[in-house]
């Protein structure tokens, strides 16, 4: 057995410290990692050489000091004793506090926590459809984990846009703080710390974008001397590889780094690949690098059984969500062309495009035409954009070729059906334009430029036509300056949180917001906007879908109305072309309705490549009948391509999630037992008990609001410099309430705050993972001091009783808890001594002996205690010792579980290595012996490093110290002992 086994307490430089884990070291000794305990350390942790230490107690539980509790009610022991419990969640994979966020509880919800608790590590994508709240699921994982003290540290990842609608979301819900690591964020960490400091390292918790971390070289350095237990990867797609690339993008090579940086990997996506297995395979490489043997050949049997990915759309959890998701209502609005726009189809066809300076007719020719007749679909302003750019291209050549001549005089024809209905102030040419004001007017249409509550989101790919349509529905619906406003990518991100936060407050003058597809991904624009329109038709289906999940999700509580808008045309040719978008627009309905993932009709599964290949649709003249055909049968189709079997595991009813059932899902809650009626009696108990002197910190309560306003402490406030500055209180007042539906009040009000007030509310959650509450139960811990237990009293309890609450724990080689045992050892007296203790579950000796808090009379009684405690006292070791026996069973029937699982494992891992192996050896058959020996040497080198790692880590991780660690929490006896002596 190990000399200082994880679990156990010792003293090292007259400190208490829990050693979390014990390697050997070079020096013939042990490294200690241990955790702070006593007062001075607490929340601390560090590193020890045991040959290096003049002097290491091991703390006896056995020689516990029993101390009379005189405490009213036994306050300080109840305090004492819960503070405990809560602090120690087993290992398994049931879900303990994860549920109780501040959220509308589903159960589809729970289910990646479940699936990625199963693991032995919790690696998992999450790749659920737009707007089923992948940030709220990966918040109650991320809590399950903290409770397992398996979340000190975390770093979220994400893109620019979506930082602070993160932060907010974590921290409102969950209180779980990220610190914004944005360019003033980091500036302001250098400039608190010493120039040779790891930034990463100051803040425990702390968000960052993909873009500042890629385009700082620098970063890489800290990245690689960092390490989180946790790290979340937001929009995870836009690190994928992508396909028919050579090499790792920056991002890309960015997540790999990241990966090796943490036990625990969060990937969240809605698009979760581009439909190839080398794409697919590098998210599951990130996962787990043993997953797959070639990133090429694959299929997904190869890391199915892993519990590496979960999936859902909204078909597959509408019995579950039926009153908070609404059915969209969909409107396709057309109108026939005016004269003008089909004298501007005309010229367009009549140009003649060149390539390197000569007109050839064919499929390049009619790629060009659709390009700028994209423009064309989007706006007059757009196209004519994109036609004077054309024309200075051209015209800028020293010398311009007859065809080239050609070209720019059919463009200057384009550009002249252009102008007019570009400069034309009342836009009465613009027919699509017409029929969009025609509709915000109506009277059946019910919208209402003052109505707050009513706002608009009108989407547009070009910002062309974003601008245009912001001078003119400013003017032709009287809309002052800040009621209507422009998103687009070319915003900074500061610029476009502001936006989006204008956006979802009530009191903000804004009405309508005119986005390019950058909002598209993640944002929430569904507060006070049920109303979606595009004004022009996207080209692709995957932006069907992001754009339209910006109201159309979770917690929208109108019925979503998407608008649909297009042109009829008699020309024949642009009418075709048309149609192939209200084609997509359909298909999008029937995905939603259906089928589930709409990229499953193009299978190309990249935004981007969609638009391509319907761009090639139009160039090869395919019919609508024709393209549709095409879709339908892309979406029917059983061959073993990778689209398809991706989109198997993804989508088919063979990779539906275990848990997918509700009811099965609420069943793995197991929410533990609580000497306290709630987390605000458990607060107003432990303020009370410290605050005996009068000058531990002012507070008052109302257990009418369950609010607790406090001032915080000099060591609180210490604390409480980890947090983001937006939640730090001015004059360190905080308030906390624990009714969630009062915070979930708050957290509406504050993001419906003027733009000069602070959006974050300022309404705490009051709840176990609150730093505050963390706080109050590190200070409750120090009361009857080190290495001591209390004495309680019971009069439900037999008289000749003695009892003693004993929590014991078996970790695993990482000092992770895998056994988490709480029992009451207790005996009857017996003259002879011959009897032993029986051990008790925890939860039924509280029933039997009535522990409750505030429930318990402290009879005092100080005559007699100290014959009482001395029998105690000598009783304990034996109560000790019947713990120990028990956990040495339960030790062992676990571990021999453990190590079949263990086994299985190395055996999987065995086959997967020499199934890479073999594959490599492939691979370099017909290279010539040289260059085959180095590359096989090199490459096999990298595989077998790979698994020592992952071996070396599932070893550490499933298997147990064989010394399980006792705390002794407290003794009971019953009055009459006291009496008696």
């Amino acid at each position: 057995m190990l000399p200082f086994g994880p679990g156990s307490r010792v003293v090292i430089r007259d400190e208490e410290w829990l050693v979390r884990r014990s390697d050997p070291s070079t020096d013939g000794g042990w490294l200690l990692t241990c955790d702070g305990v006593s007062d001075l350390v607490r929340g601390r942790s560090a590193l020890f050489l045991t040959e290096l230490e003049d002097a290491i107690q091991v703390l006896d539980p056995a020689a516990t000091e029993l101390v009379p509790d005189d405490s009213p009610m036994f306050a300080a022991a109840m305090l004492y004793i819960e503070s405990t419990r809560r602090r120690l969640v087993p290992n398994d994979e049931s879900i303990h506090l994860g549920h109780r966020g501040v959220m509308n509880l589903v159960p589809y919800q729970l289910d990646p926590a479940i699936q990625a608790l199963r693991q032995p590590r919790a690696r998992i994508l999450i790749a659920d459809a737009v707007g089923l709240g992948k940030t709220m699921e990966a918040g109650v994982l991320a809590t399950e984990l903290i409770q397992r003290g398996r979340g000190k540290r975390i770093l979220v990842v994400t893109q620019k846009a979506m930082l602070t609608q993160f932060q907010k979301e974590w921290w409102s819900r969950f209180a779980i703080p990220l610190v914004r690591l944005d360019s003033v964020g980091l500036a302001r960490v250098r400039n608190r710390i010493p120039a040779n400091h790891n930034p990463f390292n100051h803040f425990d918790r702390s968000i960052i974008s993909v873009d500042t971390l890629k385009s700082n070289l620098e970063y890489r350095n800290y990245l690689e001397n960092a390490w989180w237990d946790i790290i979340v990867i937001d929009e995870c797609h836009n690190v994928a590889a992508r396909a028919g690339e050579s090499g790792l993008s920056r991002r890309a090579r960015l997540a790999k780094l990241l990966a090796t940086r943490s036990d625990t990997l969060i990937l969240l996506s809605a698009t979760p690949h581009d439909g190839s297995a080398r794409s697919f395979a590098s998210l599951m490489s990130l996962l787990d690098p043993t997953a797959t043997s070639d990133p090429d050949d694959y299929t997904p049997d190869d890391f199915k059984s892993k519990g590496l990915v979960i999936r859902r759309f909204k078909k597959d959890i509408r019995d579950q969500v039926s009153a908070d998701f609404q059915e969209r209502k969909t409107t396709r609005l057309g109108r026939p062309a005016t004269a003008q726009e089909e004298a501007a189809y005309r010229a367009l066809l009549e140009v003649q495009f060149t390539q390197g300076g000569a007109h050839k007719a064919g499929k390049q020719q009619e790629l060009q035409r659709v390009g700028l007749q994209k423009a064309l679909f989007s706006s007059p302003a757009a196209a004519l954009e994109s036609t004077v750019r054309r024309i200075q291209l051209l015209e800028s050549k020293p010398a311009a070729t007859p065809d080239e001549t050609v070209e720019v005089a059919g463009l200057l024809e384009l550009k002249a059906t252009l102008v007019p209905l570009v400069d034309d102030q009342t836009a009465t040419g613009f027919s699509r334009y017409q029929n969009l004001l025609e509709v915000l007017k109506s009277r059946d249409f019910g919208w209402q430029a003052d109505d707050a509550n009513d706002r608009l989101v009108v989407f547009s790919e070009r910002i062309e036509t974003l601008h245009w349509l912001e001078k003119h529905l400013r003017a032709d619906l009287r809309l002052r300056d800040k009621q209507l406003a422009v998103l687009h990518g070319g915003m900074a991100d500061t610029e476009q949180a502001e936006l989006v936060e204008r956006f979802g407050r009530l009191e903000d003058p804004i009405r309508v917001l005119l986005c390019s597809d950058v909002a598209s991904e993640g944002l929430n624009l569904h507060y006070f906007c049920h109303r979606l329109v595009h004004f022009d038709l996207p080209w692709s289906l995957m932006v069907f879908q992001q754009r339209n999940g910006r109201v159309d999700r979770y917690g929208q509580k109108k019925q979503p109305e998407i608008i649909y808008m297009f042109t009829d045309t008699v020309n024949e040719k642009v009418r075709g072309d048309q149609r192939i978008l209200q084609i997509l627009a359909r298909k999008d309905e029937q995905a939603n309705l259906n089928l589930g993932d709409p990229s499953a009709f193009l299978s190309v599964f990249d935004a981007e490549k969609e638009a391509e290949k319907v761009s090639g649709f139009m160039a090869d003249g395919m019919t609508p009948e024709q393209v549709e055909a095409t879709l339908d049968q892309a979406a029917a189709s059983t061959t073993d391509n990778e689209a398809d079997y991706l989109m198997t595991l993804f989508g088919g009813a063979e990779s539906a999630p275990e848990h997918s059932n509700g009811a099965a899902s609420l069943g793995r809650i197991e929410a533990p037992s609580s000497l306290f009626e709630s987390d605000f009696q458990y607060a107003k108990a432990a303020l009370k008990q410290l605050n005996q002197g009068g000058d531990f910190c002012q507070w008052q309560h109302s257990d009418a609001e369950q609010l607790i306003n406090l001032t915080a402490p000099p060591d609180l406030q210490e604390r409480l410099r980890q947090l983001p500055r937006e939640v730090q209180a001015e004059h360190d007042y905080y308030s906390l309430c624990a009714d969630p539906q009062r915070v979930a009040t708050a957290i509406e009000l504050a993001r419906q705050a003027r733009e000069e007030d602070n959006t974050w509310p300022q309404l705490h959650y009051l709840w176990q993972q609150h730093p505050i509450m963390e706080w109050l139960g590190d200070r409750v811990l120090t009361h009857f001091g080190r290495h001591r237990a209390p004495l309680l009293q019971s009069v439900r309890i037999h008289e000749d009783e003695q009892a003693f609450v004993l929590m014991s724990l078996v970790p695993n080689r990482k000092g992770q808890p895998l056994l988490v045992e709480w029992r009451v050892a207790s005996r009857r007296s017996d003259p002879a001594g011959a009897k032993g203790f029986t051990l008790e579950p925890f939860e039924a000796f509280v029933e039997r002996a009535g522990l409750r808090a505030e429930k318990l009379p402290n009879r005092g009684a100080a005559n007699g205690l100290s014959h009482v405690s001395h029998a105690m006292q000598k009783a304990l070791p034996d109560a000790v010792q019947a713990m120990h026996a028990r956990m040495v069973d339960m030790q062992a029937d676990f571990a021999r579980g453990l190590n079949e699982r263990l086994e299985t494992t190395l055996r999987d891992l065995k086959r997967l290595q020499d199934g890479q192996i073999h594959q490599l050896t492939l691979a370099l058959d017909k290279q010539l012996e040289t260059v085959k020996r180095g590359r096989f040497e090199q490459r096999s080198q990298q595989i077998n490093r790979v698994f020592d790692e992952y071996r070396q880590w599932v070893h550490d991780t499933l298997t147990t110290e064989p010394q399980p660690w006792i705390q002794v929490l407290a003794g009971v006896c019953h009055p009459s002992a006291i009496q008696a002596a």
